[in-house]
């Protein structure tokens, strides 16, 4: 066990998250994963956590006992988002402040103190995730697309402050993924996204893997600060 690596991902109850978490848990990490509901994945090597990412008590003591039980952190994942896809004037500041929560404040949180714990090791890998709506400017996503914004700067400014132990700060941002976050969207509208893109069609689990296996090589010491889109857009 000695020589497995410590990944935590964050919204890994199901969807992309979850499909991460088992590939990686195949790859020799052990994972420590959360959502804000229970998961059934019981797999050797995976932890889950009930919690909502943008609880700093709660992600503290998550934290606190990952330290205890590993005494690292190789890697964090930092998947779990929500969505709105609203024109503006139909988006309540409820909304707003949910998306704000979890996809900025969620996010700067799990990087904070993931990086106390990488920085005791002196190398750690984070990958957030940003969105093509933002790169596209896409209508309807008005504060889903400023909320990825605001992870892409917070991407580059992290992955400046933390060169200095040796952790790389990158993000991932795909195309439109078949999942609970589409789901509700009209498929004429997924439909138009798509044509915007180099290659015409959905992003896949493994486009966007490929992209995290990438910047977790060792090889990729060298790669921070960056934002890589899928699809060509």
């Amino acid at each position: 066990m000695a020589n497995r690596q410590v990944m935590i991902i964050t919204g890994s109850r199901k969807g992309i998250g979850r499909f991460l978490a088992e590939h990686y848990l195949q790859n020799n990490y052990d994972v420590v994963g959360c959502s804000r509901t229970p998961s059934d994945l019981q797999l050797e090597g995976y932890q889950h956590y009930c919690l909502d990412v943008a609880d700093e008590p709660a992600v503290k003591q998550m934290f606190l006992e990952i330290s205890q039980k590993y005494g690292r952190v190789d890697v964090l994942i930092n998947n779990a988002g929500v969505a709105s896809m609203n024109h503006s004037l139909l988006t309540p500041v409820s909304t707003a402040q949910k998306l704000v929560n979890t996809n900025i404040l969620g996010t700067f949180l799990f990087c904070r103190e993931a990086a106390k714990l990488m920085q005791r090791q002196r190398v750690g890998r984070i990958v957030n995730f940003t969105t093509v709506a933002t790169a596209l400017n896409l209508e309807g996503e008005a504060i889903y697309a400023a909320t990825k914004a605001a992870v892409e700067s917070l991407t580059r400014v992290l992955a400046r402050e933390f060169a200095q132990w040796n952790i790389t700060v990158n993000a991932v941002g795909p195309t439109p993924v078949k999942t609970d976050l589409t789901r509700s969207v009209p498929q004429e509208k997924l439909d138009a996204l798509v044509d915007r893109q180099a290659i015409r069609r959905f992003s896949e689990f493994p486009d966007i893997q490929n992209v995290i296996d990438f910047f977790l090589r060792p090889e990729s010491d060298f790669v921070t600060g960056q934002i890589i889109y899928l699809g060509g857009i």
